[in-house]
């Protein structure tokens, strides 16, 4: 996250005034942070991006619906969580173009189309390691897929974790759980070779 040159409580007053200057600080401080937990929720570094511009809107459109006292940082998240819903679930009702091939004994097999879009952390993902605990992360149920990213990528707290997600904080530690618990399963053989690497 960038470093804020004006404290939060400025900040939101800023906002509250619709000054220019707030918008500018509160794009620079939190764009890179939306845009990297918008991707790695939906999957597609140009719907991330879309994440974050709605999510930028709605705050211009709705800061007056700012509680004073909360904290700005998970008002965003939530925000920008519920855009990122938005999307999964119009990817659904419109699913991704699928290709058919024929395998080796002849079938017919589909594919996705593979998503060759810019990635937010371009260098880090250009690794196999990156990219299987990517494609791991899309396998999860969005519940645990979320809890997961806020936690351990985003590092937020739990409590802001039950307040961006509006669950009780025993509902977040239990879906940060079951989601460690899955991604570790989807990426058993990721751990292996890693660990049996080092060992040899």
């Amino acid at each position: 996250m960038g470093r804020a040159s004006i404290d939060e409580q400025t900040l939101v007053e800023l906002l509250m005034e619709r000054k220019e200057e707030g918008f500018r600080e509160l794009m620079r401080v939190y764009k890179d942070d939306l845009v990297n937990f918008a991707y790695r929720f939906v999957g597609s570094y140009d719907n991330a991006v879309d994440v974050a511009q709605e999510t930028f809107i709605r705050v211009f459109r709705f800061i007056e619906t700012f509680q004073r006292g909360a904290r700005l940082k998970t008002w965003l998240y939530a925000i920008a969580r519920n855009v990122a819903l938005s999307i999964l679930n119009e990817q659904r009702r419109h699913p991704v173009s699928r290709l058919v091939e024929t395998d080796d004994d002849g079938q017919e097999v589909e594919r996705d189309i593979p998503d060759s879009t810019y990635t937010p952390d371009r260098t880090v993902d250009s690794t196999i390691i990156a990219q299987r605990i990517q494609e791991a992360l899309r396998k999860l149920p969005a519940v645990y897929r979320e809890a997961v990213i806020l936690r351990d990528i985003e590092e937020l707290t739990y409590e802001e974790i039950a307040d961006v997600c509006n669950v009780e904080l025993g509902t977040v530690k239990s879906r940060i759980n079951r989601g460690r618990a899955m991604l570790q399963e989807l990426l058993h053989d990721v751990y292996e070779e890693l660990y049996g690497k080092q060992s040899q």
